[in-house]
């Protein structure tokens, strides 16, 4: 079996050889694999190593906070070229024994409630993960990778450059290309490569936890050779990972490739795909036979009804759970820590207008047995 192997106490900076903190199509694969062999990846956790067991949340001032999402990679899959569609069948997925999870201030989906600073770290142990700063509760495993992609073409590069800062013109939030941090820090991969903070149709970090063991990801291949890439393992998520971060920890993923030639040009496909036989999966996840969950609909704090918004719902449904938590002897922080850990959102309706419904739902089992 082909590898990329890592020293984990080494900072990606320091072992530059091993993977890359931006997207770009300069970027040199470390590896080449031919279709249908298992590749063994090994990859770093979200924060690049800077989080450890004994780390307070005062030090994450200090920590380079550019440098998030340490990618292993890129493998450059023989016979891919542009238009085919890349087939990524994760065929096992390994966890560390330790993770983290933190709030930061003007982070996370209800970053305009929460102005609080909370770092939890987790321990793993006979499948489930615990905290001390969580009591009661334990977390089953559901290991997957945040993020897995390919490289972008050189015309995606820059056309998505040019979107995303329209975005900021026009009030919303995205990170610009930044030299600072980068890995490779050659130019003009620095200062010009995408960061992996956001996912695109290159794939990247969707955060999308069904992506566990024996998922298939399909993504449409941009460059030859695809250039793809893993990292930002997550022990286990709840659908949104609300406070913007899961379970974060470094994982081996072994992973195997498909080249479909052409399917993503014949299909028109601009987004990736994915699927799963549902036998890794753990059970709760498809439908919890126990559980406790609220409601959201779009109504505002002060009345105001709104139309067809599904986000507003979601938001109303999370802190209508949060203060369930409450009443269960949770402080808010842990509160909201759990929601981005183990709640799933559904969308319960989105045609009884104006109120469209979300529900978050939160499975029973992740309290410790009375």
């Amino acid at each position: 079996m082909k590898s990329i192997l890592i020293d984990r106490s080494r900072r990606l900076r320091d072992d530059p050889g091993t993977g890359h903190n931006r997207w770009h199509p300069d970027i040199a694969p470390i590896l080449e694999a031919v279709p249908g062999e298992e590749v063994l990846l090994e990859t770093r956790d979200a924060s690049d190593g800077q989080v450890r067991p004994d780390t307070v949340f005062a030090d994450l001032a200090s920590h380079d906070r550019k440098a998030g999402h340490p990618l292993t990679g890129p493998v450059f899959v023989a016979g891919a070229r542009p238009g085919d569609l890349l087939d990524i069948e994760f065929v096992d997925i390994t966890a560390q024994r330790y993770g983290w999870t933190v709030i930061r201030p003007g982070a996370g989906f209800l970053r305009d409630v929460f102005d609080a600073s909370f770092l939890a770290h987790w321990h793993v142990e006979d499948g489930f993960a615990r905290s001390a700063q969580i009591p009661g509760v334990r977390i089953p495993e559901g290991v997957f990778m945040g993020t897995a992609g390919v490289a972008p073409s050189h015309e995606q590069l820059v056309r998505w450059t040019a979107r995303e800062a329209d975005v900021v013109r026009r009030g919303g939030i995205a990170l610009p290309p930044d030299a600072q941090d980068a890995v490779p820090a050659i130019e003009p991969i620095a200062s010009t490569g995408l960061r992996t903070m956001p996912p695109r149709e290159n794939g990247g970090n969707a955060d999308i936890k069904q992506l566990t063991r024996g998922a298939r990801l399909q993504i449409p291949v941009n460059v030859e050779g695809a250039l793809f890439s893993l990292g930002d393992a997550h022990y286990a998520q709840g659908d949104s990972e609300c406070c913007i971060t899961a379970i974060e920890m470094g994982a081996s993923a072994v992973v195997r490739f498909t080249v479909l030639p052409g399917e993503a040009r014949r299909r028109g496909m601009r987004f990736p795909r994915f699927s799963h036989p549902g036998y890794f999966l753990p059970p709760q996840w498809a439908a919890p036979r126990d559980f406790i969950a609220t409601t959201g609909l779009p109504i505002r704090e002060d009345g105001t009804q709104e139309c067809e918004d599904l986000t507003l719902a979601a938001r109303n449904a999370l802190l209508e759970m949060i203060l369930l938590l409450g009443e269960h002897g949770f402080t808010r922080e842990q509160a909201y820590v759990i929601c981005s850990l183990a709640v799933d959102l559904r969308i319960s309706n989105a045609v009884d207008l104006p109120n469209v419904t979300v529900s978050a739902l939160l499975p029973r089992a992740i309290f410790e047995p009375r």
